[in-house]
């Protein structure tokens, strides 16, 4: 019998069996359930100027995520990312449990979605698949062209620098302790996964905190297209373990300090002999925060991101000898000073000023000592002013931003170039308007613009020009002619409470990017990128969404966003014409949340995605989609007293088993389980 069957027979088992337990409801209030109803002036978020505000007193669209919705979504590749992939425009690929996580927001590529951690910038594409969702309070999502408060994020692995044109994801973490709590989990499931979760907080006197650890290891599958450059031939084994906490001291009623760290191991091996790989991921918090009076706030943050990773290539397919090790080294520094004051009621006049330092180096190991390939680093600095004006039924926003970004060139491709530094002073500015008819309609509008300067990665790749095609060399190809790009991004929508537990939404968006950098697919076998600017690119579409409470017990929503994107390009009548890449036609995305008698808990989601491309190339580009993935977590609360619960649970993803191919010759693995018991103290 399959190892799923066994997984289905346990799960099936322990729901059995506990079916004459006590009968309880899942530990969750009507009064806490309140608060999280969908309305237009109940959520209170703080991205938007950096300060709690309602959601009826910011210009963008926001959607929140808490922290039951995020207990509630079965994730098969434990990625952050795929908490946000049920949100309208958000069509997330994550590629496998061991590689990062791609896709589009808006109409866009997947690097115009900033990603914040506390308002902090972190990697939209690594990050996702490092930190631990426990550690959060909610997930805030900006959609639409963002405020200038925020800069971009000065990577350079992947697919480069990130700005948040089309949005702003941010990663609050928990701060303020109400009640000492104990939270473990055990879970184990298809392809020997087994894990182990610990989470702990409290507070003494005025300092709050908790502490986490996770520890995963798998045989895992193969999650790759046949006869492709990944050629699996064991099964891709890995490790992962995480260590993350965080204190917050409060010095009075209006002042704090707080500290999180996060260190994650990721070892592992691709399903080759030498095709091992080691993975090291730093994410580092501090912030100071003073309500110094009523209108005054200040608030002080810095962080550290520090990402390591080494892998083994070998010369599949001619030979599986070990070729080389090869790795990536990055550091990014990103500081922020606020100061926000409040006026005329809920009116907010925010300066501030923010900087941002990278360093980013490749090394190949082969035979003999190190050698370095690219060796950069990048310095942005940039002021900003915004002012969010709110006069009786209107807001209205308007702000700008100076920004200075200078890269520094010590070695592309193992040698000196001919350019060793480049600079870009850039002006850039963000508006919004907002009316609210009344407690329940509201419309708004946003534009504003962004500016990407060439990353290290683009301009000097991962590999040799000379290499392009040899087998073994997968990676990416340098392009040192590639020019910055230039966006502008627009939206407009409307928020409608149908009634007091029922939210309509629409929301319709217009992007341009000028010169824009994309990154296409050389080669299959081997795995081969360039990035090349394109042209400009062009996408608009609409969004529809809605959410509603029938009862306490249960809830649905449904999206569907259409989006049209399109590159103009009469130089190259190849590109001329071509999709943006990784931008689907369409989405579609529906869920229940049912709390049943017997203290059951179901939660099913469907996530559908039209066809998208991975390259600009009209002749040499691959088509993907259209798929429907649905996934199930089935919870039953067994034991509840005042001070214990314990949950049998089980995560069943992708339950059609719909293999559906990715870029760069990834595929989902198909149908798999997870079933585990969470205790909480």
């Amino acid at each position: 019998m399959p190892r799923a069957s066994y997984s289905l027979l346990l799960v099936l088992s322990l729901f059995l069996a506990s079916s004459r337990a006590q009968d309880a409801n899942a530990p969750r209030t009507s009064e806490q359930k309140e608060d999280k109803i969908p309305g237009i002036s109940t959520v209170v978020i703080v991205t938007g100027s950096k300060t709690d505000e309602a959601q009826q007193n910011v210009t963008q669209k926001v959607n929140v995520i808490y922290e039951d919705q995020i207990a509630a979504q079965a994730t098969s590749f434990r990625n952050v990312s795929e908490l946000l992939q049920y949100q309208s425009g958000v069509s997330v690929t994550v590629l496998s449990r061991n590689d990062a996580n791609w896709g589009s927001y808006g109409g866009l590529g997947p690097k115009y979605n900033s990603y914040l951690l506390d308002g902090l910038p972190i990697d939209s594409f690594v990050d996702p698949m490092s930190l631990d969702p426990w550690a959060f309070e909610r997930i805030e999502t900006h959609q639409g062209p963002a405020s200038v408060m925020y800069s971009n994020y000065l990577s350079s692995d992947f697919a480069g620098a990130q700005a948040p044109l089309a949005g702003i994801t941010n990663l609050i973490l928990k701060e303020r302790v109400e009640k000492p709590v104990t939270h473990i989990l055990l879970d184990g499931g298809s392809w020997s996964t087994f894990g182990a979760r610990l989470y702990h907080q409290d507070h003494k006197g005025n300092l709050h905190y908790f502490l986490g650890a996770t520890y995963e290891q798998s045989d895992y599958t193969d999650y790759g297209a046949p006869n492709s450059w990944l050629g699996m031939l064991d099964d891709p084994s890995y490790k992962k373990m995480k260590f993350y906490g965080k204190a917050t001291y409060f010095l009075t009623d209006r002042q704090k300090l707080s500290f999180f760290a996060q260190h994650t191991l990721h070892d592992g091996s691709t399903g080759r002999i030498n095709r091992d790989y080691g993975h090291n991921y730093d994410t580092l918090n501090a912030a100071y925060a003073n309500q110094v009076n009523a209108t005054l706030n200040i608030q002080l943050k810095t962080g550290l991101r520090n990402y390591d990773r080494r892998w083994g290539d070998d010369n599949y397919p001619a030979s599986l000898a070990l070729l080389d090790h090869s790795g990536v080294q990055q550091e990014i520094v990103p500081t922020d000073l606020t100061f926000n004051f409040k006026h005329h009621g809920d009116s907010v006049f925010t300066a501030g000023a923010d900087a941002q330092y990278a360093s980013y180096r490749t090394y190949v190991e082969a035979n003999g000592p190190r050698t370095t390939g690219n060796d950069a680093s990048s310095l942005s600095t940039g002021v900003y002013l915004q002012e969010k004006y709110a006069f009786r039924k209107w807001v209205l926003r308007a702000g700008g931003r100076f920004n200075l970004t200078s890269d520094t060139y010590n070695l592309i491709g193992g040698v000196p170039p001919g350019v060793s530094d480049k600079s870009w002073p850039r002006f850039l500015w963000s508006a919004g308007a907002r009316y609210n008819f009344s407690g329940k309609l509201a419309a708004y509008a946003n534009a504003g613009t962004s500016f990407i300067s060439p990353a290290a990665k683009s301009v000097g790749g991962t590999l040799n020009a000379s290499e392009i095609g040899l087998p073994g060399r997968n990676g990416q190809l340098p392009n040192p002619d590639l020019k910055p790009e230039s966006g502008i991004g627009s939206d407009f929508g409307i928020d409608y409470a149908v009634t007091e537990r029922a939210t309509f939404g629409a929301r319709g968006f217009y992007n341009k990017i000028s010169d824009a950098i994309v990154d296409n697919v050389i080669s299959n076998i081997p795995s081969q990128t360039k990035s090349i600017n394109a042209g400009d690119a062009q996408s608009y579409g609409l969004e529809l969404v809605y959410d509603q409470y029938f009862s306490d017990k249960v809830r649905f929503f449904a999206n569907y966003t259409r989006a049209v994107s399109h590159i103009h390009n009469p130089i190259d009548e190849d590109q001329d014409g071509a999709t943006i890449t990784f931008v689907p036609g369409y989405l579609f995305n529906a869920g229940l949340e049912l709390n049943l008698p017997g203290a059951f808990r179901l939660s099913p989601y469907l996530h559908a995605v039209g066809e998208y491309f991975d390259s600009t190339s009209k002749s040499g580009r691959s088509a993907f989609g259209p798929y429907q993935i649905l996934n199930l977590k089935v919870e039953k609360t067994v034991c509840q007293t005042d001070s214990y619960s314990v949950v049998p649970f089980a995560d069943l993803n992708n339950l059609t088993n719909r293999r559906y191919m990715m870029p760069w010759q990834f595929r989902d693995p198909g149908f798999n389980v997870l079933v585990g018991l969470d205790f909480r103290f």
